[in-house]
């Protein structure tokens, strides 16, 4: 008989009704795989008939395509650290089937494009999907089963006989990391991926410029990282004016950016790459003072916050330079969507300029519904960069300050402010990622008892409950703007995380609870029941050496 399993299971089995060796295994019971994952299945089905014994005999069994092999090398590589079981990877053909198998197959039966079925029986274990993606979610579920799991004896562990079908509520489900205020290598940018994979996310936005530091080499420009890439110290603590005295910088070379975006690519991740401008542009601005209004002298910034100095929207020259970093930037980053920032642009600078307030003049950019001329130049600029990027065939993201410049609805608007902005913008019928800094800004403490013990951070709270409890879509939205909400990112700004492992203690478990959110309908998320299955995740976190709050195990 056949049980619909709805709620957080720990299921703690003896083999000995399975088990060839029966009073061996009587004797040891074993802990077996445990299917209540973060982010949890839409419908987990337990069959009956014994399971599946998983030991270093099975196969793992692909189609001959290149993205269903590398789904297969990456659940063996998974399953390797994770529990030390060595499988080997076979391409087969139409028609062959090997006899202890994991079976990796594309469906059609399967109709959500991420969207997967992952299916134990005694004779082995299936994971299909309608694409490559769909069938590597349903192999970070079985991966994530195993987590807590221990073998018999014979070093097998047992699946309890299940079926699975499973897909995402959001097809955007999105992470973000700063590189601009502290540089990040490769290798580490590699390892969020890792990170954001595990949780079931598909989209890694990649903060690379900012008024601290320019991080991607742009060949001709090169002043951009020579000059741009580096500032002469770091404020301490919040805009003190006390420094470290100590350099601080580092970029990306091109072909590390292609590295890491294949290396995403394999991983079923979209990298998307910001260029913050007009504004967050003094990194730029000290190597070509050219393209400020001013002309400077300027210096890439050692303190945070909002600078007058942007890039001069009265200049040719300034769309000369744009159109050719985005150039380089989209012959490097493959992705559908180029993010331009556009926030915090303060327009001082242009209010002062001869040269912007004729382009005003010539544009016929008047104030209007409570927007001044010099906010519609910022409206002028984003369409003229957007047209630039649709040219190549790509979409334009910004933050939502562009709603305020009377930008065409085609933008994709980032709400950060809040959620306002987000369900204006999507009742506006523009796309809309949510990411409001009251939910989802992982670079805040997650409790109010930071005085002491906690990495110095933003200056606010974001708990577990909070993260977990938000919804991107609410009810109150009309169905049309609801479509217009693609999902929602978590964002990690780095102006007070300078190491690798406060990195990671920032993001994790807050990951855990943005996955559901990103994943799970919201009439079956219950945060008490997620923080049971968490812990589940915690022990993959102490498996791979990352750092995490602890704050979970405290509440």
């Amino acid at each position: 008989m056949m049980k619909k399993v709805r709620v957080f299971l720990l299921v703690v089995l003896s083999l000995a009704a399975g088990c060839p060796q029966g009073g061996l295994c009587a004797n040891n019971p074993v802990v077996v795989a445990d299917y209540s994952v973060v982010p949890l299945p839409s419908d987990i089905v337990l069959k009956g008939g014994g399971g599946f014994l998983l030991d270093s005999r099975c196969l793992i069994e692909t189609a001959p395509d290149e993205a269903m092999h590398t789904n297969g090398l990456l659940l063996s590589r998974y399953l390797e650290e994770l529990k030390d079981l060595k499988l080997e990877v076979i391409k087969t053909q139409k028609g062959e089937k090997a006899k202890r198998r994991i079976a990796l197959k594309l469906s059609a039966k399967v109709t959500a494009d991420e969207g997967y079925r992952l299916t134990v029986e005694k004779s082995g274990v299936v994971i299909e999907g309608r694409t490559a993606a769909g069938v590597f979610y349903g192999i970070q579920t079985l991966r994530k089963s195993l987590a807590a799991a221990t073998p018999d004896e014979s070093g097998a562990f047992l699946l309890p006989a299940v079926e699975i079908n499973d897909a995402p509520r959001f097809g955007w489900r999105g992470m973000h990391l700063d590189v601009s205020r502290h540089f990040f290598n490769k290798d580490f940018v590699k390892q969020y991926i890792e990170m954001m994979v595990l949780h079931n996310m598909n989209r890694l936005h990649l903060h690379l410029t900012d008024d601290q530091g320019w991080r991607m080499e742009v060949k001709r420009f090169p002043l951009l990282t020579s000059v741009g890439g580096w500032r002469s110290y770091t404020t301490l603590g919040r805009n003190s004016s006390v420094s470290d005295r100590t350099p601080h910088g580092g970029f990306f070379t091109q072909e590390e950016l292609r590295e890491i975006v294949a290396y995403a690519r394999q991983r079923h991740v979209e990298v998307i790459p910001e260029i913050d401008m007009p504004g967050h542009m003094l990194a730029a601005l000290a190597a070509y003072p050219q393209l400020g209004c001013t002309g400077g002298p300027y210096a890439v910034e050692g303190h945070w916050g909002v600078f007058d100095d942007i890039l001069c929207a009265g200049k040719e020259e300034t769309f000369d330079f744009v159109t050719a970093v985005l150039s380089e930037v989209m012959d490097v980053f493959p992705s559908t969507y180029i993010h331009i920032g556009g926030d915090e642009a303060p327009r001082k600078r242009w209010k002062e300029c001869p040269l912007c307030q004729q382009r005003i003049r010539r544009e016929h950019l008047e104030a209007v519904e409570g927007q001044s001329a010099e906010a519609r130049l910022q409206g002028y600029f984003t369409k003229r960069v957007e047209k630039f990027v649709n040219s190549r065939g790509r979409k334009l993201i910004g933050w939502d300050e562009l709603l305020e410049t009377g930008v065409d609805a085609t933008a994709t608007i980032m709400s950060w402010r809040g959620v306002s902005g987000g369900l204006v913008a999507s009742e506006k019928g523009h796309d809309v990622i949510m990411a409001p800094v009251d939910y989802c800004y992982f670079n805040f403490y997650l409790t109010k008892d930071h005085d002491w013990g906690e990495p110095f951070a933003f200056d606010a709270v974001i708990s577990l409950e909070s993260t977990y409890g938000f919804d991107p879509a609410p009810e109150t939205l009309s169905e049309a703007a609801r479509r217009h909400v693609l999902g929602v990112q978590g964002n990690l700004w780095t102006e007070y995380i300078p190491f690798e492992s406060q990195a990671q203690y920032q993001v994790l478990p807050r990951m855990g609870a943005l996955a559901e959110v990103q994943w799970v309908a919201p009439g079956r998320k219950d945060y008490s029941q997620w923080r049971e299955r968490q812990k589940g995740l915690l022990t993959v976190y102490d498996k791979y050496g990352w750092a995490w709050a602890p704050h979970l195990s405290e509440e």
